[in-house]
């Protein structure tokens, strides 16, 4: 027989271990999730991300997306560049694709659990399932959902999530308080008014959907401002009090690459089809693919 308890405590020790900047216990239930979901799913804030009303009710429901779920471990690993990067490139795309990095660190993390408990069932995941990420980390106690729909805690919101939902019975962390208040800094600093109510994004208009996820014409009305951002946006959490608290990222991995953080838009709209392959291997900007890089290129040149 197992200490659930004890055990805990050793899983977040092992994850700070491996990197992590916390980590924390969710339980399976997530009251309220899927309404807010279905809710949102139904204004349309979802714009062309159509992945996101599939396996909508899985998303809110962690043991029917992994049978026999009974606990899901969550970690979060800080992104933030030591230095301000001067490129209209969002901080967590300057340096390597979080996936991998995070995906191989929750394996570890799995495999030094099983160590102590013997075999076990899990599965890890990291922004690659239909996961609500946020409510997960919320339940786990790692921070409150700020009203730019991210994670938010006392040391700020520039983190990654990733979790591991196991058949372990490990006992849930209790939530921690909102502390947001009345501040209304992020949605005030929204360049398109994007967050159209507290905790509420509407895709359509967010810089990040539009210069990541909109495949066709960035919209005419939505051009001018978007300003110099070619790549995601951090307006709203450059905007939070709470982010004067945030911790630099000690992980190398995540430090800015080929000079990404200093490039001017005409260096980076010079790029041939074949630079822009080799210089963004293994870079989460590589997946929206040339097009859409000189797209949102000739967008943010059209503003200076």
């Amino acid at each position: 027989m197992h200490d659930w308890k004890a055990l805990s405590a050793q899983i977040k020790g092992w994850g700070r271990e491996s990197g992590f900047d916390a980590v924390g216990i969710s339980g399976v239930d997530l009251p309220g999730v899927e309404a807010t979901l279905t809710g949102w799913l139904a204004n349309g804030f979802h714009g062309e991300m159509d992945y996101m009303a599939r396996h909508g009710s899985k998303r809110a429901r962690p043991a029917e997306l992994v049978p026999g779920t009974r606990s899901v471990i969550v970690a979060r690993m800080s992104y933030l560049p030591a230095v301000a990067p001067q490129s209209g490139i969002s901080r967590y795309a300057l340096g390597r694709d979080y996936h991998k990095l995070m995906r191989n660190r929750l394996q570890k993390l799995a495999d030094r659990i099983a160590t102590e408990t013997g075999p076990f069932g899990y599965r890890v995941f990291t922004d690659s399932a239909p996961v609500a990420e946020v409510a997960l980390a919320q339940a786990a106690g790692l921070g409150w959902r700020g009203k730019h729909s991210l994670l938010l805690s006392r040391q700020g919101s520039w983190f990654f999530l990733g979790e591991i939902f196991t058949d372990l019975p490990l006992p849930p962390d209790a939530p921690v308080t909102d502390h947001c208040g009345t501040c209304t800094a992020c949605i005030d600093a929204c360049p398109t008014r994007a967050i159209v109510a507290p905790g509420v994004v509407d895709a359509r208009r967010c810089i990040s959907y539009l210069t990541i996820e909109l495949k066709g014409p960035i919209p005419e009305d939505l051009r001018p401002l978007i300003g110099n951002r070619i790549y995601g946006c951090d307006d709203c959490q450059l905007a939070c009090p709470w982010n004067r608290f945030a911790p630099p990222t000690k992980e190398k991995d995540f430090a800015p690459r080929h000079g990404l953080d200093q490039a001017t838009m005409a260096e980076l709209f010079s790029w041939e089809e074949s630079v822009f392959a080799e210089r963004l291997a293994g870079s989460p900007i590589r997946r929206i693919g040339f097009d859409r890089w000189r797209r949102n290129i000739a967008a943010a040149l059209e503003n200076q």
